[in-house]
Parts: C-alpha cells; structure tokens; sequence
C-alpha cells in the first residue's frame, strides 16, 4: 500500500473538491500518483469540473490599458488589501503598464525593477509584477477591457472583423464590452474546442468513457453518452461554446455572428487574457 500523506490528501480535495476519504482511496489505488489519482476521481464522477486556478494566493490589482493602437493588462502583487487600494499604488501599476506599451516590452526589465522599487520605497511593503501581456491592434482590429471592482479580476479581448468600419458600430463597441465581462464572470480556459490541447481531449474523453461504462450502459449507446458529455464540457470551457452572459439561450458564438451581420460586417473573436489577482493560469 502507497504511504499517503495527510498533506497530499488535502492537496487532492483542494484541487477536484472530492471528500477526503475519496481523496485518500484514489491515492491509495493509484500508489500515490498524483495526477492518476486526480483522474480516478473524474472517472468516478467525485471531482468538480476544473478550474483556471485555485483559490488566491495574495493580494494586488490589475490594470488595463488600450491606447495607440496598442493594448495591455498587467497584474501588480502587494503584500496586503490596504496597499492594493492605494492612490500610489494605483499610480504605480498604470504608470508601469504605459512603460510597458510605450518600450514594447515582453518581459520585466531592468528599468521596470527599478520602477517597483521606487513604489516600494512610497509604499513600505513588497511589491512585484506577477505578469502582463500586451496587444498590437491592427487596422481591422479592436480591443476591450474591464477591470472587476477594485481590481481582483482584469480581462483584455480582442475581436477583428474584414470591414474595419464595423467598429464604429455603437452595438458591436456594446458587445465587447460584454464580451469582456462575460470573460470575467466565467473565466473561459480557452477560445474555442479547435485550440483545445489533443491530450486534454483525449484524457477526458477516457474519463467520460469510463463515467458511462459506470452507468452500465449497453455499448451502442456509449458513443452517445460520451459524445454528449464532451460537448457539454467544452460549452463550459471554450468562451466561443459558453452561453452568452446576456442571452444565455444562444452561444456566444452565435451572438457573435448575429452582431456582426447586423452591423454589416464578419466578427472574430481573435484572443483574450484574464488575469485574476493571486491565481495563475
């Protein structure tokens, strides 16, 4: 028998929300391996559906910028919730994300150190860049951002069209701005189910197998059973497969489309990032 640790067994729950005893008999089946562990428990049906990340692990702000035909979000860390409202604060992250857009970068530089540390001087407190991510917005291109009350959720989407002038469309600027916040409300892992990893799918595709042959299910209606259960995965996952936050009768997908005909014009929906203070992708 596999020595499973209390530590590991809380690992388990914290991760696929199963009971503890469960948590503990899958690591005991699967010899302690982790990830198989996780996987006996999605067979079962014991684990929640998953999640970008867990729970947060500190506290800060995120900002987003659009301006110049180029477009970012960065998410700045502090050590407690009283910095992360600050007015310096605050003037930190937007004047780091402008360095950030105006030298094009893609990774900290030295100059941006030098930045947080003049705002740790301000502040008193530890203070790092966790992540950013910049856009350059193209002619035919548009972007949105949101940032969720003070900061502990920030999205950035970019749509494209094969008509630029769609984007003078009130309804379509409308759109992207709920585009955004539907991104921040159910915090898609990605796009559409074309971009999703082939061992992802296949994994679930063998959990969702093993979930039906559980129901002692004839073979011929397995195929059915299996099938149903990814699409119904993949409408929970992809943004394009979600139900729109404001019409949750159609996919977001087709609200798209329909937007974007109305306006004369084909949409795409090009990327998104979501950034949640404390919680990696």
């Amino acid at each position: 028998m596999a020595d499973v640790k209390p530590a590991d067994v809380k690992k388990l729950r914290d991760k696929t929300g199963a009971g503890m005893l469960d948590c503990k008999k899958a690591l005991v089946e699967a010899e302690g391996d982790y990830a198989k562990a996780e996987k006996l428990l999605k067979e079962q049906g014991l684990a929640a559906a998953a999640k970008r990340g867990d729970r947060a692990t500190n506290e800060g702000r995120v900002f987003t910028k659009i301006s110049g035909g180029k477009a970012g979000i960065i998410e700045l860390a502090c050590e407690t919730d009283f910095v992360a409202i600050n007015e310096n604060f605050v003037n930190a992250g937007n004047e780091l994300l402008d360095g950030i857009l105006a030298d094009n970068l893609t990774k900290i530089t030295p100059e941006l150190e030098e930045k947080v540390k003049l705002a740790i001087s301000k502040l008193k407190e530890n203070i790092s860049i966790k992540r950013f991510k910049t856009y350059n917005i193209a002619d035919n291109e548009f972007c949105m951002g949101y940032i969720h009350g003070e900061g502990g959720i920030g999205v950035l989407v970019k749509l494209s069209s094969d008509d630029k002038a769609v984007f003078e469309n009130d309804k379509v600027k409308e759109f992207a701005f709920d585009c955004a916040l539907h991104i921040a409300a159910f915090n898609p892992l990605y796009l559409s189910r074309d971009v999703v990893d082939e061992a992802y799918t296949k994994e679930q595709t063998e959990i969702f197998t093993k979930q039906a042959e559980n129901l002692g299910k004839p073979e011929k209606v397995l195929q059915g059973i299996v099938k149903g259960k990814l699409n119904k995965h993949f409408s929970q996952i992809c943004l394009l497969d979600q139900p729109f936050v404001k019409d949750d009768k159609n996919s977001l997908s087709n609200v798209l489309a329909a937007i974007g005909k109305e306006a004369g014009g084909k949409l795409k929906i090009e990327d998104f990032v979501y950034y949640r203070v404390g919680v990696e992708a």
